[in-house]
This record gives C-alpha cells, structure tokens and sequence, in this order.
C-alpha cells in the first residue's frame, strides 16, 4: 500500500500566454478538475496498479464531496479522508500558455486543518504501507510528523517539498529516505541555482550534506538527477524528448510512478525506476489537464512493467 497526504480542487485556464502584473487577458478554455500535489501523486499511483490510501481533509462542500467520489472512482482508499466545517476545500487556480507552461496559485483551504493528531491516527495505516510520500501543502509539522512515523516503523518515505520554504528544518532532510524537489524547489532550499544538470549536481551536494539519504532533483524535459549517501556522484537520468501540451502534474506524475516502482519493485534498480518514472510524466504532459492526463496501466507498454 502507498500513502498519501493532501489535495484540492483545481481551476485550470488556457491562454495564449501567462499575464503579466495588473494585466487582463483573455482565456481560450477553462475547466474545473482534481488536484494537489498528494492527491495526484496518488491517483497516478493508483492508476498503474498500486493500491494507494488517501489522508486529508476536505470541506463540506461540492468540491469536497466531489474528491471523495473521484478518489473513489480512481480505486483509491479514502477510510481516512475527513470532512470538516471550518473551512472549504482546498483550491488551486491555473493558467496554461500555448507552450504548455503552468502558474499556479494555492489556496490551502481544509488542508491546513489535518493536524498531527489525524497522522498520530492513521499510525495503523502507515505501519502497513510500503511507501509513504508527503508534501508541503498542509501544515509543516504534520508532514513531518507523518516522515517520523514512516521511519519509526522502517516503512520508505519519499518527501515532495512542494510549495519550497526557505529555512526549512534539516529534520525535513534527515527524516525521509527520498527527497524529491523540481529545480525551483531545490534552488530554494540549497540557495543555488539550479538552472542546469551541473548546478542539479551541486545543489545535490549540498542536500547530502545536510544528511538526505537520497536526493532526486526532477529537471522537467531535462529528466532527473540523483544521488545517494552510499553512491555521492550523481547521475543523470535523461527524459525521453516529447511536445508538451501542459505540463501541469507532470512533477506529480513523476513521483506517483517512482512510489509506485519503490513499493512493487524492490527489486529494481533506483536509476531504473527513474528512468520509468519519467517515461510516464512524458506521456502525461502530451494531453491536457492534470489527473485527466495520467495513464492507466492498461493503455501503458507492458514493457514498463516488466
């Protein structure tokens, strides 16, 4: 079982390009989905055959009760996903240019609410699960109370830090066994850019240092590149060359495949499930949309697979 924390309700519109301060412009398209970085994480999971559990809360409202059903209708287990009536669900809107290219802004919304107290709650569940995989988008000490009881029960964690905060405590680093930012994200956190595979290498360096045991630094249509505390030089894993339609999620795919080659592949190699992982995000920023855009396993290469 893979677990996962946190989602929202997404409001995505397509333009010709990303507006500039002050400015109004004209949409081409619009469309309300599913989202959030836990929650696409794992119905991308879900979708190529892992059995993934949900953690979150919601409020009692449409959109809520809307994520439940779509958790639902993706093969989702949703036992711990809590309604509240303090706040309304969590929402994210989107715009997408021509290009492909996504800004997003995050209204937190219910997530803020799902305290250490609901995670202490779920230690059931996350001492039976084979990869647990967190982010930034509820309250900080509740993704890190949720890294330490994967650790306290040896259960493979993968932590997402998205949206990035700066000064983050190195107990974030030194509680997961995956730390998983995109280039902005780990320019944030390292304090140097990360523009290109060499500055991957060196931003990488630094997370080691500050006792990560695996990093994985996703560079969009660049690929990834990783290290570890046991093999320190990073290596290069390149993604395959797609035309993006949007690349929303694409990061979240990503992640999704990875926990899910982590928790029904022990076996593989991690360059490989690397590898795999961004052959399914290259597939998702070929469509439109976020979960819309996710294979299921069946439509996938059985070579993926093997």
């Amino acid at each position: 079982m893979i677990r996962f924390i946190y989602f929202l309700s997404l409001f995505q519109s397509y333009v010709s390009r990303l507006p500039k301060a002050g400015e109004t412009i004209t949409g081409k398209k619009f469309n309300i989905g599913f989202g959030g970085k836990g929650a696409n994480q794992c119905v991308c999971s879900s979708r190529l055959g892992a059995k993934a559990c949900m953690v979150g809360k919601v409020g009692n409202d449409t959109f809520g009760t809307g994520m439940i059903q779509n958790f639902k209708e993706n093969n989702v287990n949703v036992d711990y996903v809590s309604t509240t009536e303090e706040a309304f669900t969590g929402a994210a809107p989107i715009a997408v240019n021509d290009e492909g290219q996504n800004s997003i802004i995050v209204i937190l919304g219910a997530n803020l609410l799902l305290s250490v107290e609901d995670i202490n709650a779920a230690e059931s569940l996350i001492s039976s699960s084979k990869v647990v995989v967190c982010q930034l988008e509820i309250k900080p000490e509740t993704t890190l109370a949720a890294l330490k009881l994967a650790k306290k029960h040896n259960v493979k964690s993968i932590f997402n830090p998205a949206p990035a905060q700066s000064g983050l405590s190195d107990e974030y680093f030194t509680a997961c066994d995956y730390f998983c930012p995109n280039e902005t994200e780990a320019e944030i956190l390292s304090g140097v850019p990360v523009k290109c595979i060499k500055d991957a290498e060196k931003a990488i360096e630094i997370f080691l240092e500050k006792g990560c045991k695996t990093v994985i630094i996703t560079m969009g249509e660049l690929g990834a590149v990783f290290a570890s505390q046991e093999n320190k030089t990073p290596v290069h894993v390149p993604a395959t060359p797609v035309t993006a339609v949007d690349t929303t999620g694409a990061g979240d795919a990503f992640i999704g495949a990875l926990s899910y080659f982590l928790s029904t592949r022990p076996d593989m190699e991690l360059q490989e499930a690397i590898r795999r992982s961004t052959v399914v995000a290259g597939i998702s920023v070929q469509k439109p949309g976020t979960q819309t855009s996710f294979p299921w396993r069946k439509d996938l290469p059985d070579g993926l697979f093997k």
